[in-house]
Order: C-alpha cells, then sequence, then structure tokens
C-alpha cells in the first residue's frame, strides 16, 4: 500500500497541516508529520480540498462519442478537481432501463479517473408521457437515486406527481429542468433589452420559474424531494428561498457560467454562448451569486455539455446548446465567489463537495479532510492565474465560452482513494 505525504497545504483554506495518505484513506492530519518510504508532495501555499463533486455531467456515451466519452470526460473531471460526477440521461440509447444505467456505471469503473454516478431518466425516451422504470434503475448494480430528464422538462404535473411520489420509497430526488416548453417555442436567448435589439426569441424568466414555482409544490405536497438544475434567474431564486423557508425539501444548483457570464455576450453571435437555460441580466448574476453564498442556492453543478466542432462552427439559430465546464469550474468559482470575498474556502467545499454528495446519497464522497476517511481530495494552486487554452483540455470537446480568458486557480493535483489521477497539473 503506497504512501503519500501531503506537506504544508492550507486544509480548506486554514491554517498549514501536513496530510499523510495510507493506501485508500488518509491516515493523519497534523503539524510535522513524517513517513518513511512516503511520496512527498509540497503544497505550501495551495489549498486541500475533499474531490469535488458533480450534480450534472454530460458524458455522452452511450451514442455522442464523437462529443465525450465516458474516459475522456472523467479524465475531464479529474483534471478539473473532481473525483466523483453524476452522469445525465440523455444519451442514445437514453438511461432509462436498468442495462443502459449499468453500461455507464461500468465504464465509470473502467475509466478510474473518477466515480461515475448514472442519472435515470424520469420518463421513457425523456419524452414526458410514461414513467421509466425508476425502481429497477435504483435496485440495479448503478444504484440509481437521482433521476431527470434534463435537456427536456418534465412539463406534465401528473408525470412529475407520480415521479416523486415513485422515489420517496428509497428516498430518491427528481431534479428537474424547468422550462415550459409552450413558453420557449422558438427562443433563442434570454427574453430582454438584448434579444429585443438582436432580433432573437426570447426565452422568458417565467418560463423557468413557472415550473419551479409548481414543482417545489409538488414535492411539498407529496413530502418527497425535488432538485432545481441550473437555476438561472433571480425570480427562481426567490421561489426557492420561499420553499426552504417552509421547510420542504427542496435543493438547487447554479453553473459556474451563470455565476459569470451574461446575455450581452450573445451580441457577438457565437454559438459558444448558446446554452439552455441561456445566459441572463447582471441582476441576475448578481441574485445568483448571493443565492449561493447564503445558501438558497445548494451547490454548483458544471452542466458540462460537450459539442463536436460542427454543432457549434455554424450560425447561431442551428447552433447546439451547451458549454463544457469540468476543467474551468474551480476556477470560475474562485474568480466569482472566492475572490469577491462572497465565500471562503471552506464554504467553497461545502458547496463544491459536501452538499452535491449529500443531495446525490454519494457514500465516501464529499467526507471530511480527517484520519480514516477516504483519500478523494483535491489540491489547488489559488495564485496561479492563466488564460484558458481549450487545447489543453481532456475533454474530447472545445466548446468553452473562456477560451483565452485570464482565470485564477490551478489544479495541481487530485486523488482518488489515495491514488493520484492528476499531479503536477497532468494527467497520471
Amino acid at each position: 500500500m503506497s504512501k503519500t505525504l501531503i506537506r504544508g497545504a492550507k486544509v480548506l483554506g486554514g491554517a498549514p497541516q501536513d496530510v499523510l495518505i495510507d493506501g485508500e484513506r488518509i491516515e493523519a492530519v497534523g503539524e510535522g508529520l513524517s513517513a518513511e518510504g512516503a511520496e512527498v508532495v509540497d503544497a505550501a501555499g495551495r489549498v486541500l480540498l475533499p474531490g469535488l463533486v458533480d450534480l450534472h455531467t454530460h458524458l455522452r456515451e452511450p451514442g455522442r462519442e464523437d462529443s465525450e466519452t465516458v474516459l475522456t470526460g472523467t479524465k475531464a473531471a479529474a483534471a478539473g478537481g473532481f473525483t466523483a460526477v453524476h452522469a445525465m440521461a440523455n444519451t442514445f440509447p437514453v438511461a432509462d432501463t436498468a442495462g443502459v444505467v449499468e453500461q455507464v456505471w461500468r465504464l465509470g469503473k473502467e475509466s478510474g479517473y473518477c466515480d461515475v454516478q448514472p442519472v435515470g431518466a424520469v420518463t421513457v425516451g425523456l419524452e414526458g408521457r410514461q414513467l421509466a422504470e425508476l425502481g429497477a434503475m435504483h435496485d440495479s448494480a448503478a444504484g440509481v437515486v437521482v433521476f431527470s430528464d434534463d435537456g427536456k422538462c418534465v412539463d406534465d404535473a401528473v408525470i412529475m406527481r407520480r415521479a416523486l411520489e415513485y422515489v420517496k420509497a428509497f428516498d430518491g430526488v427528481v431534479a428537474q429542468h424547468a422550462q415550459e416548453p409552450r413558453l420557449t417555442e422558438g427562443a433563442q436567448m434570454n427574453e430582454g433589452v438584448v434579444s429585443a435589439e438582436l432580433g432573437l426569441g426570447g426565452w422568458p424568466a417565467v418560463a423557468e420559474e413557472s415550473i419551479i414555482a409548481r414543482d417545489v409544490l409538488l414535492a411539498a405536497h407529496v413530502g418527497s424531494r425535488v432538485h432545481i438544475c441550473h437555476l438561472s434567474t433571480a425570480g427562481s431564486v426567490e421561489i426557492v428561498r420561499w420553499a426552504k423557508s417552509k421547510g420542504w425539501n427542496v435543493t438547487a444548483e447554479v453553473t459556474p457560467h451563470h455565476l459569470l457570464l451574461t446575455d450581452e455576450l450573445v451580441r457577438s453571435y457565437d454559438p459558444v454562448y448558446k446554452v439552455n437555460p441561456p445566459l441572463r441580466t447582471e441582476r441576475d448574476v448578481r441574485a445568483l451569486r448571493e443565492a449561493l453564498a447564503d445558501g438558497t442556492i445548494d451547490c454548483v453543478a458544471t452542466d458540462h455539455a460537450p459539442h463536436p466542432h460542427e454543432d457549434k462552427d455554424c450560425e447561431w439559430a442551428a447552433a447546439a446548446m451547451g458549454m463544457v465546464g469540468l476543467e474551468t469550474a474551480l476556477s470560475v468559482v474562485q474568480h466569482t465567489m472566492v475572490d469577491t470575498g462572497l465565500l471562503d474556502w471552506a464554504q467553497l467545499a461545502e458547496r463544491m463537495s459536501f452538499r452535491p454528495a449529500a443531495i446525490g446519497r454519494l457514500t465516501g464522497q464529499g467526507r471530511p479532510v480527517s484520519p480514516g476517511e477516504p483519500a478523494n481530495l483535491t489540491l489547488v494552486d489559488p495564485a496561479y492565474r492563466g488564460a484558458v487554452d481549450p487545447a489543453g483540455f481532456a475533454s474530447r470537446s472545445r466548446n468553452t465560452p473562456y477560451e483565452g480568458r485570464e482565470l485564477p486557480g490551478r489544479v495541481t493535483h487530485t486523488w482518488l482513494r489515495g491514488r493520484a489521477t492528476v499531479a503536477d497539473g497532468k494527467l497520471v
């Protein structure tokens, strides 16, 4: 069993300490530690975090391996400091049966770069008409707990209620992509001043907010858990805040790009900024940051959505929606939340590791940096500054909105159960 001594790391941003890894677990945390034969990592000035957990990743396999595979996606995750990701169900075939979720789960086991927890579809084929095999997916080897038709909204209130009732039996959660389809027909970007000036079809905030309002009421009525995917508007924040004040079992996530980018970027007509939900206004960005800081929004989730070059290098209306995000997420959150003083590093760990692991009911992930705990860890150099270069991404796709933008922070090491998946900034 190998040993690693991480020397002088700021654990969760605190005072420098040594952390000794023995095999798959943390053996000791303290000052002046030593271990004969251990590999020593000089972590002076660096921040040690629990391995990051992403509740919302598109790995595309099976069916769209031209965009991403489980192997390339988990490499990208490790490079970004993640030790676990939840793989969304909108694959081809859709992950709506025990067989497909087990396939994704086994591919994750084979990749070895991070844990892969499949998300099962709520409805057959993501078509919103018939519940998928929720119980069978939960009982499978994959042990599915989170269910989502992400990419499409479960817009039928009866189907949504039945899904919430069903997953309650095993403490599952329905993760809703909140988008009223009738209000977004032909929509290309956020509805507002910019869409009016550009003449692009508008995507109103109420299309998101109306579904969230309905679903928090349904979750309260049923007594079940609902999670709101990629919340993007100030109004959505207020609805979730109200639901939580009632004591209802509602959680929510925000993406890094919605914490930083606004619909003003669409003036470039560059499809790299086309995403679902769309980039919103500066007012929405401020509300999202404040809500993440005060805990109304529980966690950050990447919504990593890789696309091949041809699906983005085209006119705006024909372009696919989505951005890659695994390899830049931590930097964007440092830039928008830590460097602005809205969060400290311990609070960042809460929102990018502890909370998403708890929502997804992952065991062994999102654990304290303490003796006896699994050695799922991420070491970050917060002083680093550099321009984003997608040519160096581990992801198979390059559709990042941050190309050429200077962002802070760099993951130097990632350990998955004591085994380095990233060392000195490079994949192992």
